[in-house]
């Protein structure tokens, strides 16, 4: 999840010379570099926590008359080399070399200094630059760069100058399904051999259109070719590269024909491709590239009209989430789920909180990427995006990004603390209160976030009262509750850990560390109360690096390429105070080896067990002492969003849903006695929305029906992400866009604004289906002090009696009574659940006002007589008729009346 705050910041650029095209025409963030290619001249920037030039190239007025401004170029994947074409169709490569000077911190650079020299290293015509031919952009893999030309063909050009000539390919599909091998090879620009062209079936062929755009995934070797009438072909590249033509054969044809801009996911194996429609559509390249899903701004009251066609887009590092920019107007970011993460549209309407509408005195105010996105780039991190304006070559806007603990890879999350982290701080939002759910601004002490920039992991403790950050280098923990931080108290053992995962077991913080020397991941054990080689409590050493890692209690569990699962036991022996000397010991409980050929898991978790397996003594009692055991059972979610149940006595999996973004295991997960989520084995979120899983006790766990319960109601807004769960709450913690703006800012300010959703009434619905009226009772019981408690019991006895209401009306056209009787049953055991409660009889008045009276009889059939309520209010007012609300004495003596006299209008 990715969420924008603070105000975009304005990187400025050099003028250029005299131009026909005020067009910044290349942009790229690498290796905490950044790129820019404008018409006349490059400059190379640092993407690092300081935003600093480190070198450009100013083509002189001499060079740009002769060979044309820039138009199009590229950079090599190891940073070394840059290609550009200029419009008179000159290719000019030049090197970059960083010195090994540092940035001056505190301080204006000298004139003149720069940290990279840019120079020219050739210059030279391509060979089709007499065919009055236009150029598409430029891919390229570490050997090759292929540009796409007007008469539909590609052109292949090595880094060193050599022109390996240009070659066709038939996007035409023949029989519906093949696509054909591309014709043949053209050294230099030459014609094709005769021969080779009549191989082609003569049904095949057709006139090519233009070359308007390609996009190339070296992971997944496949080249996606884009013509100018909105054709888009997927090409398989083989492991030769772009050097000979006949390693590229088109595979097939996507889209639906008017497709102006793609861009790749290369790991969650996604293509997004954006339409003059102004429509970006998700396609599955693992399932025959099958269409996922769309998105746009048609629902937030933008046409095409006023955004434009989508002109770009750009995946996150991560794949988790993408950026949508309009050729004339604004800039979204979506989630794979289709969740609008931010956008800088200003929304229309009354009644959105997110966007405020425009009015007259905010004239002076700047919609940022007003005039429409030309480029964008993410930062290998994610923690900026940087875009450029339509039409703008004078700056760069960089929005800043903070990413939510998800509980991916080998970095741990609580339900307690919801935390969004940022290149240099920490987004807190305070959720103990939950009828004001604010964010705070948590900055990391500079001494340790100047040397270890940026922020890589962040975990926080189960209680949610400590934090451990990691950066570049080292770790430190926070102590929210005194307001502290504590630090290595030598900064020599802190440069040698790298950590590459964070992990909380109780009071100790477990951090995966990268030892560069011997080239080996372990484990390190720290307690919370001395970061210190002294206090180290274990150092494990790990087979190779964990893909997924997480703890449940004294269990560990380390995932190994391809897939190996490994479980070790923690048993730490002597009390863990700065006064004593523990001793941790791991030990290997278990081992699998999972043969499958599915994705990698990109999450796992432990499921533990609900009830003890000996839950009675030998005389029959129950016993109050529940021992730990450990885990049977975990959940994986791969990276194409498959969640799947593992057993871990058998090796069994099994496949559960798909399309899930992130889950929460709650069973087991809290250790506060008021839990309200005890009943529920775990939640899932993806485009579906929220849903619930229950536990399945029995002896066979796999084939229990109702395991899933989906619920509408359970979705949020698609502008609230989920962050995580308040078990002692019963509520969701999400988190939606906010701008505020002021008089003296240019741009308007990003404001991530948390919200908080119940779950009570969806969970107590769900246990009443399912017949356990006692745990939904004892579930009610444990919420009843919480805020808001008699409104959840409204929310439950309304959706209900609304499910009846829409039930009759169907049953009426087309079903039996037989499930008339299933839904007032459910009715029924509403009413009774809510007896029990003394807000049971304005629960139930109140809902009788929202709804028509027409249904009253079904109401009170269920609820009991109308008489009943007003001699109810009676006596819990006290017995005397002054005590009660003149308003509500007045609902009920008409809610009596109009049932027994018949009536049903007050």
């Amino acid at each position: 999840m990715y969420m924008a705050y603070g105000w975009p910041q304005v990187i400025p650029l050099e003028p250029g010379l005299c131009t026909s095209s005020q067009q910044i025409v290349y942009l790229k963030v690498t290796n905490r570099l950044l790129l820019v290619v404008s018409p006349t001249h490059l400059e190379l920037w640092s993407s690092s926590q300081h935003r600093v030039r480190l070198g450009k190239y100013k083509r002189d007025s001499d060079s740009i008359h002769k060979e044309g401004e820039n138009i199009r170029a590229v950079w090599s994947p190891d940073t070394k080399l840059i290609a550009v074409l200029t419009s008179s169709l000159h290719i000019q490569i030049f090197k970059v070399q960083l010195t090994e000077k540092k940035i001056q911190i505190g301080g204006k650079q000298p004139s003149g200094f720069f940290l990279a020299n840019i120079s020219l290293l050739l210059n030279e015509q391509v060979p089709f630059a007499n065919k009055n031919l236009t150029v598409s952009n430029i891919v390229c893999d570490n050997k090759h760069m292929l540009v796409g030309l007007s008469d539909g063909s590609l052109y292949n050009i090595s880094w060193k100058g050599e022109f390996y000539g240009a070659f066709n390919i038939d996007a035409q599909l023949c029989d519906g399904s093949e696509a054909n091998k591309l014709s043949t090879s053209l050294e230099n620009g030459l014609a094709p051999s005769r021969a080779v062209n009549d191989s082609i079936p003569s049904h095949c062929k057709s006139k090519a259109s233009a070359v308007s755009h390609l996009e190339f995934s070296l992971p997944l070797r496949s080249l996606f070719v884009l013509y100018s009438d909105g054709q888009l072909v997927l090409c398989s590249v083989s492991k030769k590269g772009f050097r000979q033509a006949e390693p590229v054969k088109a595979e097939k044809r996507l889209g639906s024909g008017d497709a102006v801009c793609a861009s790749v996911a290369s790991e969650q194996q996604i293509l997004a491709v954006g339409y003059k429609r102004g429509v970006v559509e998700l396609y599955d390249l693992a399932e025959s590239a099958s269409l996922i899903r769309s998105v746009s701004l048609y629902d937030w009251g933008y046409s095409v009209e006023d955004t434009g066609a989508v002109n770009c887009i750009a995946w996150t590092a991560d794949n988790s989430a993408f950026a949508v920019g309009w050729k004339l107007r604004g800039l979204t970011v979506w989630s794979v789920s289709g969740c609008r993460l931010m956008c800088t549209i200003r929304q229309i309407g009354l009644n959105s909180l997110s966007s405020p509408v425009i009015k007259p005195s905010q004239e002076c105010k700047y919609e940022p990427m007003m005039g429409g996105t030309s480029l964008m780039h993410w930062d290998e991190y994610g923690y900026r995006l940087y875009a450029v304006e339509e039409g703008s070559s004078e700056r760069i806007i960089a929005f800043s990004f903070g990413k939510c603990c998800l509980n991916r890879g080998v970095s741990g999350t609580t339900y307690v603390r919801q935390v969004i982290y940022g290149e240099d701080r920490l987004l807190v939002v305070q959720s103990e209160d939950t009828d004001e759910l604010k964010i705070l601004h948590l900055n990391l002490p500079v001494s340790y976030i100047s040397q270890n920039w940026p922020i890589l992991h962040v975990a926080a403790s189960k209680d949610g009262m400590y934090l451990a950050i990691a950066g570049l280098h080292g770790l430190i923990l926070y102590d929210i509750r005194l307001k502290k931080w504590r630090f290595f108290g030598d900064i020599s053992q802190e440069q040698k850990i790298q950590c590459k995962g964070l992990l909380w077991m109780g009071k100790i913080v477990v951090v995966c560390n990268y030892d560069d020397s011997s080239n080996e991941y372990e484990l390190l054990f720290y307690p919370r109360y001395h970061l210190d080689q002294s206090s180290l409590l274990c150092r494990k050493s790990l087979l190779a690096k964990p893909m997924v890692m997480d703890v449940y209690q004294d269990y560990l569990l380390v995932t190994y390429r391809p897939f190996d699962v490994h479980i070790y036991h923690v048993k730490l022996l002597g009390e863990l105070t700065p006064l004593s000397t523990p001793d941790l010991q791991l030990s290997t409980v278990r081992e699998l080896s999972i043969m499958t050929a599915k994705c990698h898991p990109a999450a796992m978790h432990f499921i533990p067990d609900q009830l003890p397996r000996k839950t009675l003594t030998e005389n029959g009692i129950s016993s109050s002492d529940i021992v730990v055991r450990e885990p049977a059972r975990c959940l994986i979610l791969r990276t194409n969003g498959e969640l799947s149940l593992l057993d871990l006595d058998e090796g069994r999996e099994r496949e559960l849903t798909d399309s899930v973004e992130l889950f929460w295991v709650t069973c087991g997960q809290s250790e506060e006695k008021t839990t309200l989520i005890e009943e529920v084995s775990w939640l899932d979120y993806g485009h579906r929305g929220m849903q619930v899983w229950y536990p399945s006790p029995g002896v066979n766990t796999f084939k229990q029906e109702d395991f899933l319960q989906l619920d509408p109601e359970l979705e949020f807004d698609r502008e609230v992400y989920p962050l995580g769960l308040l078990p002692n709450a019963g509520v969701v913690v999400g988190v939606s866009q906010r701008m505020s703006f002021s008089a003296s800012t240019e741009f308007p300010c990003f404001e991530p604004s948390p919200q908080a959703q119940t779950i009570l009434h969806c969970l107590l619905r769900h246990l009443l289906q399912r017949g356990k009226e006692q745990e939904a009772l004892r579930l009610a019981q444990l919420s009843a002090e919480k805020p808001h408690f008699s409104h959840y019991l409204e929310w439950l006895l309304f959706t209900v009696f609304e499910a009846e209401i829409s039930g009759q009306n169907t049953r009426n056209n087309q079903t039996t009574m037989s499930n008339h009787a299933t839904v007032t049953s459910l009715l029924e055991k509403t009413c009774d659940l809510i007896r029990n409660f003394p807000e049971y009889c304005d629960v139930v008045v109140s809902v009788a006002r929202k709804t028509d009276g027409r249904h009253w009889a079904d109401l009170f059939a269920a609820a009991g007589r109308s008489t009943d309520f007003y001699l109810m209010m009676i006596i819990a007012e006290g017995k005397q008729e002054q005590e009660i609300g003149c308003h509500k004495l007045q609902i009920c003596l008409k809610l009596s009346r109009s049932i027994v006299s018949g009536s049903v209008v007050f």
